[in-house]
């Protein structure tokens, strides 16, 4: 972990309300994995004046100068624009100062490959999945990417996961783009074919807890990114803890998000107080 007094490299929209940022940002990769996170602020005396968490989508750096200088090393985050904080994000250009705290987190657990890996992401759930499906094809796994979204616009980065060698599959609640439904659906179809799979989600609760009903139904591994809001993301505010498998009053078990997520094993946590928080009635 490290606290970055950076720049921006790009920050472009990528689809309406979505962006990416491309930040400053050396060293960052040798020790970022898939599903860690970054929280984020601009260098200005304007409100928001915490730190927003955001998930890693990918790191890379840019070729050398002419002139010698070494290769700039970058980490993106894509967003959707959202309220006040997003509101000036999505206002910040070029060359603007901005504070990054990261890589935080515990990431994916990604193991040798027996069997086929299931993504699957909902919106901005797709982010933390870009890196993951990049370390599972150096792996040499088979790699299927589905896709969910309200809209069309909800729908981004589909090229660049093809290019990873990924199979994708979109699919739209209102049919404007893919296959008309939610993308659960997909995934009922897809474990039926491939009964050995293992599944990756992260997306808005009730997806997660529709892909978790389907994956026990199929008596199939899951991980899940969870998207929490966090105030600090080093577990001193206890702002984003969520309940344990198991939890009770007598043995109450708290999971602080952004220590020991945001990735957890589906059967370690509470889905139906999960569910509950986020006003979504409770998983089966």
């Amino acid at each position: 972990m490290k606290n970055y007094r950076t720049k921006i490299i790009s920050n472009q929209e990528i689809s309406p309300g979505y962006y990416r940022m491309r930040i400053l940002a050396p060293g960052f990769s040798e020790t970022a994995h898939s599903g860690q996170f970054v929280m984020f602020r601009v260098q200005r005396s304007l409100p928001p004046l915490l730190r927003r968490p955001f998930g890693i989508f990918r790191t890379g750096s840019l070729p050398a100068d002419c002139d010698g200088l070494p290769p700039k090393e970058f980490v993106e985050i894509v967003y959707k624009v959202v309220g006040r904080g997003t509101t000036i994000m999505a206002e910040l250009h070029e060359g603007d100062k901005v504070e990054l705290l990261g890589p935080l987190g515990n990431g994916f657990d990604a193991p040798s490959c027996d069997g086929e890996r299931i993504l699957v992401g909902g919106g901005i759930g797709l982010v933390p999945l870009y890196m993951l499906a990049g370390e599972l094809i150096e792996k040499g796994c088979n790699v299927r990417l589905l896709m969910g979204g309200r809209t069309r616009d909800d729908i981004f980065a589909v090229t660049e996961f093809e290019r990873l060698g990924v199979e994708t599959y979109v699919s739209t609640d209102d049919g404007s783009l893919g296959e008309e439904g939610v993308v659960t659906k997909v995934l009922e179809r897809k474990l039926q074919k491939f009964p050995k799979a293992e599944v990756f989600a992260c997306g808005p609760m009730p997806m997660l807890c529709a892909v978790r009903d389907i994956c026990v139904a199929n008596k199939t591994p899951l991980q899940v990114s969870l998207e929490e809001s966090m105030a600090c993301g080093v577990g001193a505010c206890l702002g984003c803890v969520v309940k344990g498998a198991g939890h009770t009053e007598e043995r109450p078990s708290y999971l602080c998000t952004c220590k020991v997520g945001p990735v957890f094993k589906a059967q370690y946590l509470d889905w139906n107080a999960l569910a509950q928080s986020h006003g979504c009635g409770g998983c089966e």
